[in-house]
């Protein structure tokens, strides 16, 4: 159904252990790197972090499939065309489903609408991430701005600043760091700042400093994950500015390829990378967020892409011109919510930084005048988009406990909280689309504890359980047509059949969180453990 190869070229366990082994190559000189093109084949290329061994990848990671491929020759309207006729089909089910329950939502409004818009929410996802969606790093975008020329074109080969803050990492931080030294940009500063570590983090990172081209800043006290990459930022002198988590491994081309969507796309200021689990087989948990991860960003990200509004560039691979997000950060570093400071490093609030500055940006601006960030340059209020390159494939250490993973739950809800009183102040005004994406899926959010609770305790108290079944089985299908998705992305994987109980686990107790979120809202420690 897209035209685009979206597996992964290598395995996660072979692109850590190549990451882990790979010998770095020598330090560039600035002509030397400016004499390299920075754009990648059309055609997706195996990393070298997985091909030293040349061995193909295992059935589920394979990437061209017969009718993609013939697609692919069509001339581009009406492969366009192709791709639309596809996508109805394959939502034929779901369409007949919301036409047989339209009469009834007539009759009860209240009982049946949060389902009915849930259901026509995930037609509109579907629809819009497999027909409308373009990976601008292949090729050119088809929705653009009319005013191209407001947008400051980038260096033919932008410098990248490549920054990482790592707080008690000792076990994955060489695989992450080996992995960006690793990246065929040919401009590449990277600055690891080390925010306190007493794991032996700070011992690992001084042997690699030794030994590769990157620089190391030590912090002996803990000033949090965003002050520590602002501290790093301090010592950027890129075009754009890269972050990833300690925790992560990244493909050789990911990079490049979410440069080479800048350079495309002059409109785009910043751009989320394709995220999945390294650690997907260590248990049923990490089965069940690998899933997971590929549909939040294949399917949600992608259709807020193809509107050019991704309202969270995530965290394992975001990619930032440096005049879209330089001024904010110190506005980033001191956010504060309800009174308080606002510790963690939301992903979502950095991005809005982008979409929102022109309706925030001056504000913010006035507010952190003293701060270098702002005195150095001040970059125009320009509108913006925010993009998301599939093809630019990262793996993230996910947690394999439900401890760890409910922690993580509860830092992500809280930027949830936080974020939807900036952002959604304003998405409004980006259009129709990314409006209806955005509040739709706060809506739910909002919306889904209070359902569990009515299914789940109140239904039941009052004898009716046959509600509480059709709640259940309404969850279990959407999670189905989830797992098709992925499944269809991925072709000769059972991991689809995961997705359902991600959405069990979601609906029945991970929605309940929002209240005690909510609660513990100003409560803040950076922990990134996964185990």
């Amino acid at each position: 159904m897209t035209v685009q190869a979206t597996g992964y070229s290598t395995t996660p366990a072979q692109a850590q252990a190549q990451a882990q082994a790979q010998a770095p190559a020598p330090p560039r000189t600035q002509d030397q790197a400016r004499a390299l093109s920075p754009s990648p084949p059309e055609q997706s290329r195996r990393p070298v972090l997985g091909s030293l061994n040349h061995a193909p990848p295992p059935p589920e990671r394979r990437t061209r499939r017969p009718v993609l491929g013939r697609l692919n020759r069509l001339d581009p309207v009406l492969r366009q065309a192709v791709r639309r006729l596809l996508t109805l089909l394959l939502l034929l089910p779901l369409l007949l489903l919301l036409a047989r329950s339209a009469p009834e939502l007539l009759r009860s409004p209240f009982l049946l609408g949060y389902g009915f818009l849930v259901l026509l929410g995930a037609i509109a996802i579907f629809y819009v991430a497999y027909a409308q969606y373009d990976d601008p790093a292949v090729g050119q975008l088809r929705r653009r701005p009319r005013n191209l020329s407001q947008f400051p074109a980038l260096p033919t080969v932008p410098r990248v600043s490549f920054l990482l803050a790592v707080k008690d990492e000792a076990e994955c931080i060489e695989a992450c760091v080996r992995s960006m030294v690793s990246s065929n940009h040919p401009d590449l500063q990277i600055v690891v700042v080390d925010d306190g570590s007493n794991d032996g983090t700070r011992e690992i990172l001084a042997s690699l400093a030794a030994e590769l081209a990157i620089t190391v800043l030590p912090l002996e006290q803990n000033v949090g994950k965003k002050h520590a990459l602002v501290r790093a930022a301090e010592l950027a002198d890129g075009d754009v500015i890269a972050f990833t988590d300690s925790d992560c491994v990244l493909a050789e081309d990911a990079l490049t390829r979410c440069v080479t969507a800048l350079l495309r796309h002059p409109e785009l200021g910043a751009v989320s990378g394709h995220a999945r689990a390294l650690n997907a087989d260590e248990s049923l948990l990490s089965r069940i967020q690998d899933v997971w991860y590929e549909g939040q960003f294949r399917v949600s990200k992608a259709a807020e892409s193809a509107f050019g509004s991704v309202t969270c560039v995530s965290g394992p691979l975001a990619v930032f011109r440096r005049d879209a997000v330089y001024n904010y950060l110190p506005a980033w570093a001191g956010d504060r919510f309800l009174g308080g400071e606002f510790r963690f490093a939301t992903d979502r609030q950095l991005t809005g930084y982008v979409l929102g500055q022109q309706w925030k940006g001056r504000r913010l601006k006035r507010r952190y005048a003293d701060s270098p960030f702002v005195q150095e340059a001040d970059y125009p209020e320009l509108p913006w988009r925010v993009g998301y390159v599939e093809s630019a494939k990262v793996w993230t250490n996910v947690p394999t406990r439900f401890r760890p993973f409910m922690r993580q739950q509860v830092r992500w809800k809280k930027s949830f909280v936080r974020n939807l009183f900036f952002t959604g102040t304003f998405i409004w005004r980006r259009g129709l689309g990314p409006a209806a994406l955005y509040y739709l899926h706060a809506l739910w959010v909002l919306a889904a504890p209070v359902m569990a609770v009515r299914h789940l305790v109140w239904v039941p108290l009052q004898g009716t359980y046959l509600l509480t079944l059709l709640y259940l089985a309404g969850v279990l299908v959407k999670g189905t047509f989830w797992g098709l998705a992925f499944r269809l992305d991925n072709p000769g994987s059972t991991g689809w059949r995961y997705r359902p109980l991600m959405s069990l686990l979601s609906s029945v107790l991970l929605s309940w969180l929002l209240f005690y979120s909510a609660a513990t809202i100003r409560r803040g420690v950076w922990s990134r453990s996964a185990t």
